[in-house]
């Protein structure tokens, strides 16, 4: 499904339900070890899918190990993202010659938990939210692009990027969203990324290409 959201230059690699072949390698075990066996198998699938994203690009098969803040370290010359939430993983790899940054995001397709939305969107975006076309959760939506953004952003930055500081506007009719960047020093001017919504899943994907460092825009 993801890769429905990525440009070309972006390949993917995702699973809905369980991979009975996934499996991860030496040296990523130790970083799960303590985890619980949902967890475990998650982080498993989401590993494999990398892999296997990877492979595509000619890669060959290595360990996807987790930085200070818990992102993925990808090969020299690769950038990437990794998502999963119940029943789905989901990874989408480019090269830093083509692609700056990529953010993926996946959730169940269901409304926020009570309280959530105050405390991940600002007010604006509480208006735009209640204008959309009935039918689907948006906030849901919101919530992925926003977990999304980050992930495009951290990488290019290695700096925290809070829920209050990215304003996002839906475009309903082409199922896709802008972000304004509120915070200083930007590396890109800001972010265009797609959403779907599919069998029980909502997805969410942000590409910047490498022109955006020339005078593009994100996209």
């Amino acid at each position: 499904m993801i890769e429905d959201l990525l440009p070309a230059e972006v390949v993917s690699a995702d699973v809905v339900g369980d991979d009975p072949d996934a499996r991860l390698l030496p040296e990523e075990e130790p970083e799960i070890a303590r985890a619980v066996e949902k967890r475990v198998r998650e982080y498993t699938i989401a590993r494999s899918c990398a892999r296997r994203a990877l492979g595509k690009l000619g890669v060959p098969e290595v360990p996807i190990l987790r930085g200070p803040k818990r992102q993925p370290l990808w090969p020299d010359g690769i950038v990437g993202s990794i998502t999963h939430t119940r029943g789905y993983c989901a990874a989408a790899v480019a090269r830093s010659a083509e692609v700056l940054t990529v953010g993926i995001d996946a959730e169940t397709d269901a409304e926020l938990p009570n309280g959530v939305l105050d405390v991940v969107t600002l007010p604006e975006e509480r208006a735009m939210l209640a204008g959309l076309p009935a039918g689907l959760h948006w906030d849901r939506i919101l919530f992925s692009a926003k977990e999304s953004v980050y992930k495009a952003w951290f990488p290019l930055t290695q700096r925290w990027l809070g829920f209050g500081d990215a304003r996002l506007t839906f475009h309903p009719g082409e199922n896709t969203f802008s972000v304004e960047l509120l915070v200083d020093d930007l590396p890109v001017p800001g972010f265009e990324g797609r959403f779907l919504v599919r069998d029980g899943f909502v997805l969410t994907a942000i590409a910047v290409s490498t022109a955006t460092r020339t005078g593009g825009t994100a996209g």
